[in-house]
């Protein structure tokens, strides 16, 4: 049976990754995990290790970056990527082998939930599965299972500090391909938590807007991750 590599950035995710790689121990030797980190100040790579995850280094901070690291130096035939404050349900890996044994051409992402009760997620999530079913317009926090060959054939990852998941999407050579798993993947409520849902969500679609129109990801970077 095809194996998987499943490839995941990090940059201080001490306390989320350990929950994530538990979810992942299930694969054992049916595929590998890749940690691609980008400075951890904390005990992320401590932790990669302990559930014996290989851990390679990005000099930059720069997501688009790291996930091209990550498929460059993977050995399997598929790829996941998956970010790092994300969970999976405890039957993941029995669902996707069906999937690997499919036609290799089609290009998967999760059904995205939140793990937060609010019902306002709940709304979120209802927008997010429309807006990724029917217009094909998933993001990165959903998830990315795809074959090797057509990776590649699609270029990749460019490596850009972000919106990296957008322009990957975008420049799929064939959407009718890109197909809704029925398997969720949770992630964490976070970055909604810090602000508004609504107010995040709005500045959210500014920073597309801003990026679909041309400017830098380095000046919408430095906005992105302002203090």
């Amino acid at each position: 049976m095809s194996k998987i590599s499943i490839i995941i950035p990090t940059i201080n995710e001490a306390n989320n990754l350990p929950l994530l790689l538990s979810d992942l121990s299930i694969i054992q030797k049916e595929g590998e995990i890749l940690i691609v980190d980008c400075g951890s100040e904390d005990k992320t790579i401590d932790v990669a290790n302990i559930y014996g995850a290989k851990v390679y280094k990005s000099k930059e901070r720069n997501r688009g970056l790291q996930l091209e690291m990550g498929a460059k130096n993977s050995k399997e035939e598929w790829l996941i990527f998956l970010h790092a404050d994300t969970r999976l349900t405890h039957d993941w890996f029995t669902k996707i082998k069906t999937v690997l044994k499919a036609d290799k051409n089609y290009i998967y992402y999760f059904k995205f939930r939140i793990n937060n009760k609010k019902i306002l997620y709940r709304v979120l999530e209802i927008l997010v599965n429309f807006r990724s079913k029917y217009f094909k317009q998933p993001y990165g926090d959903q998830g990315l299972l795809i074959h090797k060959s057509i990776y590649l054939k699609n270029n990749g990852f460019r490596k850009i500090p972000l919106m990296e998941d957008i322009d990957f999407f975008r420049r799929l050579n064939n959407k009718k391909y890109l197909k809704q798993l029925n398997l969720p993947i949770f992630t964490s409520s976070r970055k909604w938590e810090r602000t508004n849902i609504f107010l995040q969500a709005l500045k959210n679609w500014n920073f597309r807007r801003r990026w679909l129109k041309g400017e830098s990801t380095k000046s919408i970077y430095s906005d992105y991750y302002k203090k």
